[in-house]
Order: structure tokens, then sequence, then C-alpha cells
């Protein structure tokens, strides 16, 4: 009898094992993420910024290149880290298979599994921007990276994206009328297809920010920042929308759905606000990026879909961790980030700077140094307790 009670806790405890394992094994925990812009010669080192995400629980990070300071500085840390093919490589891997397979091997590989490296951006924003031949490099890129990855044994592990625009659409008002503009169109329809064959998303950089700039005098601002307004109807599928980025990311999807992937979700791989612009960025101010990063901070909490697709969880990386003053462009550019080059919060959306961030990772290394962690606690506890009502039996 007992044989037979210690034979069930024995699968009891490898379920409950494989339960654990599967927890830590997501490619995107939860819904909120974060981009790790780094053109600035004043921000924290890597290691700091692992230590910064950490205290702040965001777990999701994407980067534009693949430095191997930050891949290093991140191994280790449980941060799940989507690295970039810098537009600049995108013909080279394109035309020549070999060359990704380097790539793939040096940036990728060589920092798995420690570094936990979840997906590769291949390229951003190319559909739609200035560089046709880019275009027309893209889906060779994309297959050589892929072809790589799955070479090596890595396809399942590593998720192919890349990153669009409000540029690649027409007509995307309301957002039921959204389609592809037709020189677009035969460049994305392929890419398309191919991300529906492996698996991937469709990555939406969505910006109300930008949108309410290009038309104030139409466009209620509290409808861009999550505020209460009468919000805008959609006739032809009887849908309401209280804020801006839902309307976005939904005329993505009915986008999607007149190419024929109906399907396929939508990430949002950058959103954010400045806190400071130029004299013609009047909407660029600290109170307008609170309001909008706490409120989508909150919305994303929720943890629920956009009026079209009510159970396609929502799920956005944020941009970005800084403000970079050697970006080029207005303003606004260099100033979307949440904490400022210092390490201390822009504003105040909840999370606390890097001096804090720093004394509380301290503080917890301290308590586990005396002990067990206490998700190891947790699990011995429930163990021990299933084994004393197995054998009382």
């Amino acid at each position: 009898m007992k044989s037979h009670h210690h034979r069930l806790m024995f699968m009891f405890l490898v379920i409950f094992a494989q339960k654990i394992e599967l927890l830590t094994a997501k490619a995107f925990t939860g819904t909120y993420g974060i981009n790790y812009g780094r053109i600035a010669d004043n921000i924290p080192s890597p290691d700091e910024v692992a230590t910064l995400l950490r205290a702040a629980k965001i777990k999701n990070v994407r980067i534009y290149d693949a430095d191997h300071s930050v891949l290093e500085a991140f191994s280790g840390t449980g941060l799940q880290l989507v690295v970039g093919l810098p537009n600049g490589l995108v013909k080279e891997m394109s035309a020549n298979a070999s060359h990704a397979m380097t790539w793939v091997k040096e940036n990728v590989q060589a920092f798995l599994p420690k570094t936990s490296i979840c997906g590769i951006a291949v390229g951003n924003e190319i559909l739609g921007g200035g560089d046709y031949e880019l275009w027309e490099a893209l889906l060779g890129a994309v297959k050589n990276i892929y072809n790589a990855l799955d070479k090596l044994g890595l396809a399942g592990v590593v998720q192919i994206t890349t990153s669009h625009s409000q540029a690649v659409f027409a007509n995307s008002y309301p957002p039921s009328s959204c389609i592809f503009k037709e020189n677009v169109a035969q460049f994305m329809k392929p890419l398309l297809e191919f991300f529906s064959q492996i698996g991937s998303p469709f990555c939406l950089n969505a910006y109300p920010f930008l949108a309410y700039m290009s038309d104030p005098e139409n466009i209620d601002i509290n409808y861009a920042l999550f505020q209460k307004t009468k919000g805008i109807y959609d006739m032809k599928t009887d849908l309401h929308y209280d804020n801006m980025l839902d309307a976005q990311i939904d005329a993505t999807y009915a986008a999607l759905e007149d190419a024929g992937f109906k399907k396929m979700e939508v990430i949002v791989t950058e959103t954010g606000w400045a806190s400071l612009g130029d004299s013609n960025e009047a909407a660029a101010t600290v109170n307008n990026a609170r309001t909008y990063n706490y409120n989508l901070r909150k919305r994303l909490a929720k943890k629920k879909g956009t009026p079209l697709r009510p159970k396609m969880v929502l799920k956005a990386y944020i941009f970005a961790i800084f403000n970079e003053n050697l970006k080029p462009g207005p303003t606004s550019e260099r100033n979307f980030g949440l904490f400022k080059p210092d390490g201390s919060i822009s504003y105040d959306i909840g999370f606390h700077g890097l001096s804090s961030a720093e004394s509380s990772l301290l503080s917890l290394k301290a308590v586990q140094s005396q002990g067990l962690s206490k998700s190891y606690i947790l699990i011995l506890t429930i163990s021990a307790a299933a084994l004393v009502l197995f054998l009382k039996q």
C-alpha cells in the first residue's frame, strides 16, 4: 500500500516540477515589456540596467542590435530578450545564407541558454520606409535567419519577427476600413505567409502621440491618453473605441483580415509618449507622458484584448527605458524615456529609480543568502504537505 502511495507521490512531484518549469519557459511573460535603446553617451551600464529592470519586474526587453556587452550583462537574469538585426545588415543577410548563419552563431547561439534570447527582430520599420531595396531584401533576410536557427535546432526557442510602422497602412479610420497600401501589399503578403507558417506575430509600432500631433484639431487628446472621452464608433463592426491605441491595433487586425491572415496575433513592439518637445510639439509634456504611460500600464495589467479581438490579450513593449541624448530629429525623439540618464525616474508611474532598485536587490540577495528562495520553500512546503497526506491514508 505504501509503495503505491510513494508512486503517486513521485508522480505528483514530477508533474509539479514540470509545471514550475513551464512557468519559467515563456517567451513573453505577462503583457508588459520595454525597449532598451542606447543611442546615448550618458546612460547606465548594461549591468545596472539589468538590475533596474529586475527590480521593476519588467521581464520582456527588446534591443535594436545584438551588442555583446548587453547579452553578457543579461546572462542569468531571467530577462527575456529580443535582439535586433539592424537595417544596415538586412541586404547582406538576404544575399548570403552563410553570413546569416555566422551572425546567428555569434550573436544568439553563443549566448544561449544563460542569456534568454527569445526572439530576433529582422530590421525595423522597413516596409513603408524610403529604401526600396530593403523592401525587396527583407523576406530573404527573414528566411535566411530562420533557416540558420532551424539548422542549429533553435527555431522552436527563438522567434523571428519584424516591426512595422503605421506607414504600411491605408485608410486606417475607422479601424474596420484599414488595408495595406497597394505598393506595400506585394511585399507584405509573402512575408505574412511565411510568418503564418512559422507562427510569428505581426509586430506594430503604434504611437497615439504621433497620430494626435498630426491632427490635434480633430483628435481629442483624452482619446489618445486613455482618459474619459466619447471615443469613436465604427459602424461596420458596431464597435465603440474609448482609446486610440485599441483602435490602431484593431485597424491592424482589419488589414490582416483583408490580406487573408485573420488568425495572426498583433503585438505592439513600440508605444510611448514624449515628455519634452520642440515649440511645435505642445503635446510632449511630462504630465501627458505620465498620463499615457500610467494608463497604458493599467490597460495592460487587465490582460484583455481589443474590441475586435477580445480574447487576444494585448501585449506591448513600451518605448523606452531611457531618454537618448544622441538621437537625431526633433526634441521629442530624445525624450521618450521612463528613466533619466542617471537612472532616476522621469515621472512616477509606479516604478523606482536605479538607486532604490540596487538597494532592494541587495536586500533580496541578503535574505536569500540566509536560506532558500521563497519559491523553493513553497515547493518544499507543498511537497511535504502532500507527502504527509498520502502517507496518512
